[in-house]
């Protein structure tokens, strides 16, 4: 018969026999239910599910690679030759190519709340929004799933480019810069369309919100033309703009010699601040798109 070792007591009398769920270390227990890692093994898991979303639908990426691609062939091969830039800013291929890149994203993310909506029609976005899952991580693989979307758009886009004679940067950090910089941009523009879905929660007024800032948002950036050639009011409103930093960003990545209107730090900071803000309140809205 075996025997049952039992620690002595202590000064006050109680005795250290612990239970085993005593045994496991508060740490332990933040590491595996509420840490960082955790968070973000859900987030990418919500990016998953995106990314098999469009290896089912692959035309998807052709369907929309179509706009961006007559953009810079044809709008981009006119304009080209009125040498509409001032001295020293190289040809205007090689400035419009990044414009055209996150243009291209804007155009995919800004309507992601049409899934969204299409999501909760189907009943899959209650199940999300009943399971313990942080409001936030639902957001944050929507903007990376788009962010996806726009990664294969970038490959598209460059191509076309080195037919095209744009002198594209090849170094491999720099398109680690550019494919961070598109998720990111990805992420602005998705919560922006998420908070319109919370709002409206109508398919039809999502997709026509959508249409009606994606235009302003496009003009009123510096993807066409540099922010030197802007009047005053048009130059404000570029600051303004979040599409301006991803653009600055992008031209300076991808590039040979590409000139920025602020430095990467200032984009990157821009970007990730409106983000951080955009998916706080996109996440407090998310639950009213069911309601």
């Amino acid at each position: 018969m075996s025997e049952t070792h039992v620690a002595p007591p202590t000064a006050s009398g109680k005795s250290n026999v612990q239970s085993p769920r005593s045994r496991v270390a508060p740490a332990r227990l933040w590491t595996l239910d509420f840490g960082l890692w955790a968070y973000i093994n859900k987030v990418f898991a919500l990016t998953e599910v995106e990314v098999r979303k469009l290896l089912h639908d692959q035309w998807d990426i052709v369907t929309r690679s179509v706009q961006p691609v007559l953009w810079l062939l044809l709008f981009g091969g006119v304009f080209a030759r009125l040498r509409v830039l001032p001295a020293g800013m190289g040809s205007y291929l090689d400035f419009v190519a990044p414009g055209i890149l996150a243009q291209s994203v804007l155009t995919i993310s800004i309507f992601q709340g049409i899934m969204v909506i299409w999501e909760r029609d189907q009943g899959s976005l209650q199940k999300y929004l009943v399971s313990p899952m942080p409001r936030s991580v639902l957001v944050l693989g929507k903007g990376l799933g788009s962010g996806i979307r726009g990664i294969a758009q970038a490959f598209a886009i460059t191509l076309l480019a080195v037919v095209m004679g744009v002198h594209i940067n090849w170094n491999p950090i720099a398109w680690v810069g550019v494919i961070l910089f598109v998720l990111l941009g990805a992420c602005v523009f998705s919560t922006i369309s998420l908070v319109i879905a919370a709002s409206v929660r109508s398919r039809e007024r999502v997709q026509g919100l959508g249409q009606l800032i994606m235009m302003p948002l496009f003009f009123a950036s510096n993807a066409l033309y540099p922010v030197a050639l802007m009047p005053a009011y048009v130059a404000t409103l570029a600051a303004l703009n979040p599409l301006t930093y991803m653009v600055d960003a992008l031209r300076q990545l991808m590039i040979v010699g590409g000139q920025g209107h602020f430095p990467l730090a200032v984009d990157a900071g821009v970007l990730l601040a409106v983000t951080t803000v955009l998916v706080l309140l996109a996440a407090r809205l998310y639950p009213r798109v069911v309601q």
